[in-house]
């Protein structure tokens, strides 16, 4: 686990690293093609990650939805609309996806929704389930980052660990990283799980 810790450090969400080190154990020992439940009973794994891992390693015709394709499915169909529901969006998509090429039809959807976003806009934003992600700069994501970054080549003592991040929410988060499984702590010394 914490070599896998190691190579995402940066990427954010670490935790997302714990649930795909967990989902490799479990998916390996089954036989492929996994099916959307396969995925979908991995903790960190939704419907949409499950269908779009199925379309994109196997070439499965499967709906689902992420920011890129909301993009553009309320920009062509929703202008001027806010509050718009996954449920409204998922049978457009279902009633336009190419069941051939279900692979480039998605490769296609994200790319343009990247493009509308660039030249248009995020018409994400007027999405039932867009959520602003909160600032990073002195929030605890950056200290949990930072702690993990410190604990990337080495084990250090609390103490020392302690002196390098001066933040008063330092405990808590290493708490809370000990119970997600991201560290352990030994004899007052912490590491990567």
């Amino acid at each position: 686990m914490a070599d896998v810790l190691a190579q995402w450090n940066g990427l954010g969400y670490n935790r997302r690293a714990k649930y795909l080190y967990d989902a490799a154990k479990i998916l390996t020992a089954k036989p492929q093609p996994w099916s959307p439940d396969d995925l979908a009973a991995c903790k960190g794994i939704g419907s949409n990650t499950a269908a779009a891992v199925c379309v994109y390693a196997y070439n499965q015709p499967l709906v689902f939805i992420e920011t890129n394709i909301r993009s553009v499915f309320i920009h062509h169909f929703f202008a001027g609309r806010t509050d718009v529901s996954d449920k409204e969006l998922l049978p457009l998509v279902d009633e336009m996806l190419d069941r051939e090429h279900p692979r480039e039809f998605y490769w296609a959807l994200m790319d343009y929704g990247t493009y509308l976003k660039a030249t248009a806009g995020n018409a994400a934003r007027a999405s039932k389930h867009y959520a602003k992600q909160s600032t990073f700069q002195g929030s605890r994501r950056q200290v949990r980052g930072q702690v993990l970054r410190l604990l990337k080549n080495d084990e250090l003592a609390l103490s020392k660990l302690a002196q390098l991040v001066t933040d008063e929410r330092l405990t808590d988060v290493v708490s809370d990283l000990q119970k997600e499984g991201l560290v352990t702590l030994h004899h007052e010394t912490l590491r990567l799980g």
